[in-house]
């Protein structure tokens, strides 16, 4: 069954997150984050779970609409996360086909997403659902990390 995330399927999203992703981040922190997120119309987060037990995520996909002053708007996969124990079983592929629906009555021109050089099997699977790579690039990145501790 492909749902809607909620808050409290936090602890999951954070599991796999570390289990998969390897983004080993808080779980209050992911909790403050998921609570944030789904308070944003613009954000798309779409759960696999078991029929049987609802409790039981399989996986998820993290989106969000993508618009800039040069093109269509567009559908950028943040995150795409699915258990080991269902991977090659059709999950990832079921959460990017509700994805793409739920793209199509946004009125999306298509959807983007970036993967690290070094995930190989998740380069074949975009491949394979349809998804072309179109260019190679470097990420660059700002640390903005700032004191949180108390001035006096």
């Amino acid at each position: 069954m492909i749902r809607a995330v909620q808050i409290t399927d936090a602890p999951t999203i954070q599991k796999l997150n570390a289990d998969q992703l390897n983004y080993d981040y808080p779980l209050i922190s992911t909790t403050q984050n998921l609570a944030r997120l789904l308070a944003q119309p613009e954000r798309h987060i779409l759960l696999a779970a078991t029929s049987t037990d609802d409790r039981q995520v399989l996986g998820y996909v993290h989106a969000e609409v993508y618009l800039e002053t040069y093109g269509p708007a567009l559908f950028n996969i943040l995150a795409l996360a699915v258990s080991t124990t269902v991977q090659h079983r059709g999950v990832g592929r079921a959460l990017m086909t509700a994805l793409a629906q739920q793209a199509r009555l946004y009125h999306v021109a298509g959807i983007r997403l970036n993967s690290g050089i070094e995930r190989q099997g998740a380069h074949q699977f975009y491949q394979q659902i349809g998804y072309t790579a179109t260019k190679l690039q470097k990420r660059f990145f700002l640390d903005l990390e700032f004191d949180q501790s108390p001035t006096e």
